[in-house]
């Protein structure tokens, strides 16, 4: 019993020693970790005013380049320099218990001084507009030698204080061995005096307890690790849909951009082809009949291509929606005609209505396109001979329920055949452009490409249900148009041409590619106007200035350097009385707001279409011209 008693006595004395130890200990390291943070201010708050400097040298740089006139570039100089005075005031306020390392400080301070006295000098000579002054200065004080005492000195205190925090740790690090070390023989001693009472229990707990502990460790890495397997399974799924995703619409927008560069230049080569052919087809002398057979030939085949040129266009979503209120069924009964002609005998045509008077906004001639292109591709998956049924309806979606459409109330324009159909690859790329299974000669593949564009810029969703052997259905969803009145009627709109201008206009034609210039003047020629030609849009202010009498201007949207919205723009407020006829084939990245209530004119253009959008342009509201008034 005295032997345990003793033991027992021995113990506590160890226990106590043992925690005063680590006691001592724990602050040694919460005193380093002070002195380390410490040292990091110090550091990172000399870093900081080394930024801080060059930021307002910087700003005062672009001050001076820039002149008076930008006093902000001046106000962030000033304010950096004393943000930069603040810091130097918290450096010396880190560092006042540090004798050489205050000293070092004190002598930033007075460098600091002198460095904004030289600045100063520049700033002064930029504020009262002494420019040259003030740049020969600031390129000397790039070499002054107060700015190499500013870097030394922050060199000199951010090693000395690396210097220190060094010092200090192996300092924390000798106690803290020390500390440990008298903990390690004290933690020995207590063991030998236990070991012999308690050596069997002790195996045994610790046994008993580390392989509990083993065991839940095991369970916990193993259900970690099956959440994390599920959670990189999942990732990797959705990440797989987003890629297929991202290539499909990288190569949907890549294509758009690439079809609207051709429409641009083959629309340029329109013009030419169709201005220069009506001028021969007007002028001609000899032989009247053949030549105006030839002509009339030529007419078709370039406005054939001007047909292609559009559906490129539409496409890459450059050509101008005209939007209406449509209902839906009005427009299938009245393609009626249209369909059986294109299909042929051999199709039944079966139209359905369940739309209820609902109408969309949409252009109708690209709706109608829509219904043709998918009414002709029904026809060629069933070899020219079935049964084709178009139905209109109503569907009312929840958010996302088809595609990214919204919530709300759609209209349904749904294509029905009895064909071959399509295998699930083929579904897949229907939408690609210039892609077909048609033969060649056949298809162009920009069909479901086109009707893609047109139902996604309508902010609708396109559907398709089809497999091998029981044909296929398309199916249009296109939102409501909730403005109509519900009853399948639109207002009756005047669209009569307008009277054409009257002839002897002063035309300005600015136009950069020389051969539709040449075109455009000649065609205005013909129309009893004279035009006066502009290659560049940057010369059209000295024409305007060398010719006060005249009364119209025709410029293309994009040229080299301004785009022809961006001209009109500079020049409208000295000639508000000139009227304005954008003509052009691409409008590129222009906006439509651009145009404002200016006439536009699509490329290629005829004779009678120049006309009247002349005569369109001749009879907007504008203000007078200025009167002239006779010197005496």
């Amino acid at each position: 019993m005295i032997t345990l008693v003793v033991m027992g006595l021995l113990g506590a004395v160890v226990l106590v020693a043992l925690i005063l130890t680590l006691g001592e200990a724990n602050r040694q390291r919460d005193r380093a970790l002070q002195a380390q943070a410490h040292s990091y201010d110090v550091m990172i708050l000399a870093r900081t005013v080394s930024g801080t400097i060059a930021r307002s040298e910087a700003s005062l740089g672009r001050y001076v380049i820039s002149g008076k006139g930008q006093q902000a570039l001046g106000q962030i100089y000033f304010d950096q320099w004393r943000l930069a005075g603040t810091q130097l005031g918290r450096l010396e306020r880190l560092t006042r218990a540090t004798g050489e390392q205050s000293a070092r400080v004190a002598q930033l301070r007075n460098a600091y001084m002198r460095r904004g006295e030289e600045l100063s000098l520049t700033a002064l000579s930029t504020t009262y507009g002494k420019n040259s002054q003030a740049l020969a200065r600031y390129y000397a004080s790039r070499s002054s030698p107060t700015l190499t005492a500013i870097d030394r000195t922050l060199d000199e205190i951010i090693s000395g204080e690396r210097a220190l925090l060094d010092a200090r740790t192996a300092d924390a690090m000798r106690t803290v061995d020390r500390s440990s070390r008298i903990a390690g023989v004290l933690a020995i001693f207590g063991v030998l005096i236990v070991l012999g009472a308690l050596v069997l229990g002790w195996f045994t707990l610790q046994a008993v307890g580390e392989r509990a502990l083993a065991r839940a460790e095991a369970d916990a890495e193993r259900e970690r690790a099956e959440e994390l397997s599920a959670a990189v399974t999942q990732a990797t799924d959705e990440l797989r849909v987003q890629e297929a995703k991202l290539r499909q619409v990288q190569k949907m927008e890549a294509v758009g951009q690439l079809t609207g560069g051709i429409a641009h230049d083959f629309n340029n080569m329109l013009a030419v082809v169709l201005g220069g052919l009506e001028l021969a087809k007007r002028s001609v002398a000899v032989d009247p009949a053949a030549v105006t057979r030839h002509l009339d030939n030529a007419t078709d085949g370039a406005n054939r291509a001007a047909a292609l040129t559009r559906r490129l266009l539409a496409f890459s979503r450059e050509e101008s929606l005209k939007p209406e209120a449509i209902a839906a069924a009005q427009l299938v009964s009245g393609m009626s005609e249209l369909l059986d002609r294109t299909l042929g005998d051999a199709i039944t045509v079966v139209t359905r209505d369940d739309a209820r008077g609902w109408q969309v906004r949409a252009d109708r001639v690209q709706l109608e396109n829509a219904v043709l292109n998918l009414a002709v591709n029904a026809r060629d998956a069933m070899n020219g001979r079935g049964r084709l049924v178009i139905a209109t309806g109503t569907a009312t979606l929840a958010e996302h329920q088809v595609d990214q459409c919204s919530a709300g109330e759609y209209v349904t324009l749904a294509v029905a055949d009895d064909g071959a159909g399509m295998t699930p690859d083929v579904v897949e790329r229907v939408y690609e452009p210039f892609f077909t299974t048609k033969e060649a000669g056949k298809g162009t593949g920009l069909g479901l490409s086109q009707i893609f564009a047109l139902v996604r810029q309508l902010l609708g969703a396109i559907t398709i249900d089809t497999a091998p052997g029981r044909g296929t259905t398309v199916t249009l969803y296109l939102p409501r148009d909730t403005a109509a009145d519900g009853t399948g009627r639109t207002a009756v709109v005047d669209i009569a041409p307008p009277e054409p201008a009257a002839a002897g206009l002063r035309v300005l034609v600015v136009e950069d590619d020389p051969r539709v210039l040449t075109a455009t003047l000649g065609a205005l020629e013909e129309l009893g106007h004279h035009g006066i030609g502009c290659d560049a849009p940057e010369r059209a202010a000295g024409l305007l200035a060398a010719h006060d009498d005249i009364d119209l201007i025709i410029s293309d949207v994009l040229m080299p350097g301004q785009t022809g919205p961006e001209m009109i723009a500079s020049l409208g407020p000295q000639y508000p009385h000139i009227a304005v006829l954008f003509v052009t084939g691409f409008a590129g990245e222009a906006n439509a707001s651009e145009f404002g209530a200016h006439q536009l004119l699509r490329k290629p253009f005829t004779l009678v279409g120049l006309e009247r959008a002349i005569g369109r342009a001749m009879a907007e509201d504008r203000p007078a011209p200025p009167q002239q008034i006779a010197a005496e």
